[in-house]
């Protein structure tokens, strides 16, 4: 029977504990009842008769009237009304048990400080500020321990610095000294940190237990916990008093770190939209349907200011996914989700999305241009991208505006597709469509300057250079600093050898954007044409230097992105922040083609399982494949030097990085040429072509390696596919012709010379592909 009344006297005690952690007070007098009968009270340890449990009883009879006093008295509270002893018998039953408590002297010293803790603040409310002071200092707060101790403890150490702060503040000021004056105020700030930080380990520990009482059963949750006003005071009162004090950052530091512990009242009603989501198609449940959905859409946009600020677009998309359960035919927050699919970089899934949010608002021209953007950039899906524009397109007069950009998506992809066809038939024909529907673009938008530079691209991929030249200065006159029109201009220049020109155009465009890789290969090509290779590398080396630059850049603002304490600002670079290059032996490598993209992602997979056995390289792929065609350019001018050591350094740095690159494979290829070894060379042509089996330069250089080997009609066959893959080529045509010349095929091969020498005259040094066609 003992053992019986000890457990339940143990049980009894833990609940008044926790009735006291989470400010029960109605239940408190019930709970002392039942303690001080005999059966549920043995002998406390350390008493020498049961005064102790009368006096615990009184302990908490006492906090529990004076709690029910403020709670009644909220306002004064909040006021700063001091509460008169003859108007609350609460309060004055509440301080003779604890004027007893003391006198006496019986409990454990432990309840005793409590005692103290307790009078201390009622002292304070009832205004005699330095005598609550001086119940602080009988109970040495300072040096309270708070680890390992029950929560309801923690709860009044929080009160106790609060209380001591505000009373500092309220004492009478008859300190003279400015020096004593300046202590006290030290001493008051010292109070309100030190109440923030056990105010938030209270509540931090408060919701654990709250939380894993809800698991077993429990009604009581944490966002029913109605915070009191000490606790309240204790949060708040560290950041007030450094901002009244001009103490911005650290007021504003401070503050976040509340936030980050307790939520706002206005936040709770709908803080667990995905928790109370009605999914639910029935009728009756329309209206809780309507509610769910606005308390999620609040939350999601919250998430989406948040989170977006801070880069963290991956976790965005991760919650806005699961908020598809209950938004069947929502737009706002479909749209939302393929949003922050693009900003993830998760293409494919976000014009997936974006379906569906056309068929949620058919009428709406913007979500069918977007996944029509997606699909021309970084998916290449140019069939879908073409079904996506002709949608804007069908919606004629109502989609405004965006019928200019319907048709400009059109005529893209057409351009794109042109540039993948491999018959002149079909290529021909789609040149022919991309340039009219470009035209029509201009006609219903003649003051948009990128339309107006993409009809002039596509003029010049068809080699009508004066027609180009001439739209692209209306386009310049209309935005004269932009970049792909200034570069277009380089490359139109260079077509009709006015190479000076060019390089006068790249080095302005390059004033504006000096961060772009783009301008300066083609400044590099230039430079390498019309003053010879030793001032083309200079280039090169200060090309090496801005990629260093760029990789320091990008490393710092990942590190920043990564951290989702630290709220990141927005960086504005500068729009020349590219890493869009021309590949030095892919013609396609501005708007890619399709065989392109495969070789791309063919050598990505094959380096990711080349770099696992090699130290892990940070930052995006891209960045490291322009360090490769730095490297690559390098070799290039080099080998035309006849330095076949340099170019051979340059060729194996740039296989340190990507071993199994086509463009690595091609460039040793060559190497191995100019030092005579055909077999080895002709088998790292081999090699590359297997890798990306529509390199032009690729089969340009293997077709007169063969011929040279005795395999004429095999290089023939090569050079053939060649022209037929890229018919502009005019080393692809030139190389023919002198293979059918070797076979004796004079007629053929004077055709091949002749086309070979009409391209010529209009051939940039970079291909016209070079400049990226996107919306």
């Amino acid at each position: 029977m003992a053992a019986k009344g000890s457990h339940s006297y143990l049980k009894l005690e833990g609940e008044i504990e926790r009735c006291r952690a989470e400010c029960q007070w109605d239940r408190l007098p019930e709970l002392m009842r039942q303690l001080l009968l005999p059966a549920a009270s043995p002998p406390r340890k350390g008493a020498g008769d049961a005064q102790d449990s009368v006096d615990y009883g009184n302990l908490l009879l006492a906090e529990a009237l004076l709690e029910q006093c403020l709670k009644e008295n909220l306002a004064k509270i909040k006021d700063s009304i001091p509460l008169m002893e003859k108007n609350e018998p609460k309060m004055t039953e509440a301080k003779k048990y604890l004027t007893g408590i003391l006198n006496r002297g019986k409990l454990l010293p432990k309840y005793m400080t409590e005692a103290v803790l307790i009078l201390g603040k009622l002292h304070y409310v009832e205004g005699s500020y330095r005598d609550a002071v001086s119940m602080y200092a009988r109970a040495r707060i300072d040096d309270i321990s708070i680890e390992n101790e029950p929560l309801y403890r923690l709860r009044l150490v929080t009160e106790a610095f609060v209380i001591k702060g505000l009373s500092l503040e309220r004492s009478p000021n008859s300190i003279a000294s400015r020096a004593r004056l300046s202590e006290r105020e030290e001493e008051v700030v010292a109070c309100f940190e030190r109440a923030c930080v056990i105010a938030q380990v209270y509540l931090q520990e408060l919701e654990k237990t709250l939380h894993s009482r809800s698991i077993k059963g429990s009604n009581v949750t944490f966002s029913d916990f109605e915070l009191p006003y000490f606790l309240e005071a204790a949060l708040q009162s560290a950041y007030v008093s450094h901002l009244k004090k001009g103490n911005i950052v650290k007021g504003m530091r401070d503050l976040r770190e509340v936030l980050r512990t307790v939520e706002t009242k206005a936040t709770q009603s709908f803080k667990m939209a995905n928790r109370d989501a009605v999914i639910s198609r029935a009728p009756d449940q329309k209206d809780d349907r309507a509610v769910s959905l606005q308390d999620a859409s609040a939350v999601y946009d919250l998430l989406s200011i948040t989170l977006g600020r801070r880069g963290q677009y991956v976790m965005l998309s991760e919650c806005l996914e699961r908020a598809m359960k209950f938004a069947f035919g929502e737009f706002h927050l479909w749209y939302q989700l393929a949003l922050s699919m693009l900003a993830c970089g998760k293409s494919a899934y976000a014009v997936s999305v974006l379906r569906e949010c056309a068929k949620l608002r058919p009428a709406d021209p913007m979500v069918p241009l977007l996944a029509a953007k997606v699909c021309i950039g970084p998916l290449h899906w140019l069939e879908e991208g073409e079904r996506f524009a002709k949608m804007v397109i069908d919606l004629g007069e109502d989609a405004g505006e965006f019928l200019a950009k319907g048709y400009l998506a059109l005529g893209l992809t057409y351009s794109l597709q042109a540039t993948d066809a491999t018959l002149k038939c079909s290529q021909d024909t789609l040149h022919k469509k991309a340039l009219q529907t470009l035209e029509r673009a201009h006609q219903l938008a003649p003051e948009d300057h990128q339309i107006i530079l993409y009809v002039s691209l596509q003029l010049a991929l068809v080699r009508q250079i004066s027609d180009a030249i001439e739209h692209l200065q209306e386009a310049l006159k209309l935005c004269k600093d932009d970049m792909n029109s200034l570069h277009l201009l380089a490359l139109l220049f260079s077509a009709q050898k006015h190479y000076q020109h060019a390089l006068d155009v790249i080095n302005m465009a390059l004033a504006e954007y000096p961060e772009s890789f783009s301008l300066l290969f083609t400044k590099v090509k230039l430079e390498r044409v019309h003053k010879g290779p030793e001032e083309a590398l200079v280039t090169c080396r200060h090309m090496l230097h801005m990629w260093q630059m760029v990789y320091n850049f990008s490393q710092h603002s990942g590190s920043e992105k990564g951290s989702s304490v630290t709220e990141v600002p927005m960086i504005k670079k500068h729009n020349g922040m590219h890493l869009s290059l021309p590949d030095a032996h892919d013609n396609d490598s501005g708007s890619q083609r399709a065989s392109s993209v495969a070789a791309s992602r063919l050598e990505q997979a094959m380096s990711e399982v080349t770099m696992q056995n090699t130290a892990l390289r940070q930052g995006p792929m891209q960045l490291w494949t322009t360090l490769e065609q730095i490297w690559l350019q390098a070799a290039e001018l080099f080998m035309e030097q006849r330095h076949l050591k340099e170019a051979g350094f340059c060729i194996q740095e740039a296989a340190s990085l990507f071993p199994t690159s086509h463009t690595v494979l091609y460039m040793r290829g060559r190497l191995a040429e100019m030092k005579g070894s055909l077999e080895e060379a002709k088998q790292l042509y081999d090699e590359a072509l297997t890798v990306n089996p529509a390199g032009v330069e690729i089969m340009h250089s293997l077709g007169p390696i063969l011929s040279r080997l005795g395999r004429r009609s095999l290089a023939q066959k090569v050079l053939r596919d060649a022209v037929q893959i890229q018919n502009t080529n005019h080393q692809a045509w030139n190389s023919l012709g002198e293979v059918l010349q070797a076979q004796g095929k004079n007629e053929a091969a004077v055709e091949c010379f002749l086309t070979a020498l009409d391209l010529e005259s209009s051939s940039p040094v970079v291909p016209f592909t070079v400049i990226p066609r996107e919306l």
